[in-house]
């Protein structure tokens, strides 16, 4: 007779499991962030990238790929979209082997026209949290830190 699941056991692994709660949440705030920035016509995670493009200043994909907490080839994929509608595009770095994302003048104003949207949304999860906001920054770098390989 194969041995029988404990679906209890299992049932508290899924409560307690950071994985699963960290991507549970991910996935609701990235929902409620997607449709604020609806009417502009991107989703968060581009809103992101074009954002943390700006600041860091025309970035090598290297150091924008650590930013963004994902490895060279997923980020090169997501970034295709916002090449493709002329947001970012990438140019070659003085050693031609590095590649650098540059936004253009549309990334700009793109990120112009999606802040008030997102303002709202990030507005809305700060509130949900009160007091707590500034600790739960402090968890969240945390959480990432404690993922970075030693």
């Amino acid at each position: 007779m194969p041995p029988q699941l404990d679906l209890a056991l299992l049932e508290q692994a899924l409560d307690i499991c950071a994985s699963f709660n960290l991507r549970k949440a991910t996935r609701a705030v990235t929902q409620l962030f997607d449709d604020a920035l609806q009417p502009v016509g991107i989703r968060v995670t581009q809103f992101v990238m074009l954002v943390c493009t700006a600041v860091l200043k025309d970035p090598p994909i290297n150091q924008l790929s650590e930013m963004m907490v994902t490895d060279r080839t997923t980020l090169t994929r997501n970034l295709k979209p916002l090449i493709k509608r002329g947001f970012i595009r990438l140019k070659t770095g003085r050693d031609r082997r590095q590649r650098m994302a540059v936004l253009t003048p549309k990334g700009k104003a793109i990120i112009l026209k999606a802040v008030p949207y997102w303002d709202m949304a990030q507005k809305r999860v700060q509130a949900a949290f009160e007091d707590r906001w500034n600790g739960f920054l402090r968890d969240l770098a945390l959480t990432v830190k404690i993922s970075k390989k030693s």
